[in-house]
């Protein structure tokens, strides 16, 4: 019997409603991981921008280094 043949109501009862809320958690855990990544990548970035260019911005050398010196898991 495959799972072609199963009525849908059959499969609800054996399966329930599990499946849905996984997924909606890996979604999220995926668009975590990737934000923290960018962040790990932005501030990379941030590390290498020359001290004229930081002013331009409106940043000091303290600024950067403390942001820097964040894990990349904080915002």
């Amino acid at each position: 019997m495959t799972a072609r043949t199963i009525p849908h109501t059959v499969l609800v009862r054996r399966f329930g409603r599990r499946p849905f809320p996984f997924i909606i958690l890996r979604r999220l855990h995926l668009r975590l991981l990737a934000r923290w990544y960018d962040r790990h990548l932005q501030r990379l970035d941030l590390a290498e921008i020359d001290e004229h260019l930081l002013r331009d911005v409106g940043l000091t050398p303290e600024d950067v280094r403390r942001e820097c010196a964040k894990c990349f898991w904080q915002a």
